[in-house]
């Protein structure tokens, strides 16, 4: 009997961790853990090698003083001399130092123009260093740019593809300080959710506790609110490998009613708990038309009259024929399917949506970009 129950709770453990991959979202997809994040770098270096795309040194004066510093260190002497390469850029640098990341290993670093140049394309990032937001070097970045923008141009017209001011340097970052902590110095384990909503805090904790119950026989997840669940980790097992078979439990996440609505783009996103109560809506345009054509006087011959300009408006106003529909249901399907009865372009749309917020009839949070 102990067997048969032993691999019962095997056979329970193992569906569980292996739900197919279209059954829900994986709690690793949709939390992290508290405490496990990456520590952002910023540092100020020199691109050299551009093909004459580089600052004016006369207008970006930095990149001039950062030069003769780095000259002057190299035992060149050029403080005396007026500098006139267009070889040279100065650059922000920028990246992120992932969790527990160990001395010698390698990050991507982003890099960006800082003054005049017009492009990095074909430029080399000399050694700079990257500092946290407490001052201290945690990485040393060097070597070629990879851009992917171009900007070609002559007297009378430029192509320009892309930002050829900004390029990127795939394992650029050599790590040569780790940040204090280690993942089993954390005090506690909370799993914190990207999208807060206590639904969805339930639903973690209770496909965490049912695994607890297969597995250990006992609940090991505790929702404290709605954007953390506490973890209490049994003994007979470690914290990684505690972590990773919960990351790989499956739920489906509540979403909240929410319609967003970019007008500069006119896109509009309508989440799939958005409902409308029953509600009416014509839509129509109104164009209005002005043109002039001015015409002009000639006077009689001999009448001593004066050639006048006459100005001439015309003013035309069309309507167009407005459908009335009828907005509402229960389901995303029928709310789309209704606007597109109505036939209307997104900035009709974004306009209706507005108004049906101002009558009451949405019910879903409007979030205007």
């Amino acid at each position: 009997m102990r067997r048969l129950l032993a691999c019962l709770h095997a056979l329970a453990l193992g569906l569980i961790l292996a739900a197919p991959a279209d059954a829900g979202t994986r709690i690793k997809d949709i939390a992290a853990l508290q405490g496990v994040r990456d520590n952002q770098l910023v540092g100020y270096g020199l691109v050299t090698g551009l093909q004459g795309t580089g600052d004016t040194l006369r207008n970006a004066q930095f990149t001039e003083q950062s030069l003769q510093s780095m000259l002057d260190r190299m035992g060149v002497n050029v403080r005396d001399a007026r500098l006139r390469t267009r070889n040279v850029a100065a650059v922000m640098v920028t990246a992120d130092l992932p969790p527990y990341a160990t001395v010698g290993s390698r990050i991507d670093v982003t890099v960006t123009s800082l003054g005049d140049a017009t492009s990095l394309k074909g430029g080399t990032l000399l050694m700079t260093a990257l500092s946290g937001g407490d001052g201290m070097v945690y990485a040393a970045a060097q070597g070629p740019m990879a851009v992917s923008g171009f900007a070609v141009g002559g007297q009378a017209e430029t192509v320009t593809q892309g930002v050829p001011t900004a390029g990127r340097i795939p394992n650029g970052a050599l790590i040569e300080r780790e940040v204090p902590g280690a993942f089993r110095d954390l005090p506690q384990l909370v799993l914190e959710l990207k999208n807060p909503d206590f639904k969805t805090a339930t639903l973690v904790t209770d496909a965490i506790n049912a695994y607890g119950l297969q597995r250990f026989g006992r609940r090991v997840a505790v929702p404290r609110d709605q954007r953390s669940v506490v973890l209490l980790r049994p003994r007979d097992i470690a914290q990684t490998r505690f972590i990773a078979e919960i990351g790989d439990l499956t739920i489906s996440p509540d979403t909240p009613a929410r319609v967003v609505v970019d007008q500069r783009t006119g896109t509009v996103v309508i989440g799939r708990n958005v409902q409308i109560s029953t509600v009416a809506v014509t839509h129509g345009n109104l164009t209005v038309r002005v043109t002039e054509t001015p015409e002009v006087s000639q006077p009689e011959p001999f009448s001593r009259g004066k050639t006048v300009v006459v100005p001439r408006t015309e003013v035309t106003a069309t309507e167009q024929k407005g459908q009335l529909a009828i907005l509402g249901g229960s389901d995303l399907q029928t709310l789309v399917r209704g606007l597109n009865q109505v036939g209307l372009k997104p900035s009709d749309i974004i306009s209706i949506l507005q108004a049906v917020k101002t009558a009451g009839a949405l019910q879903a949070e409007l979030v205007v970009q």
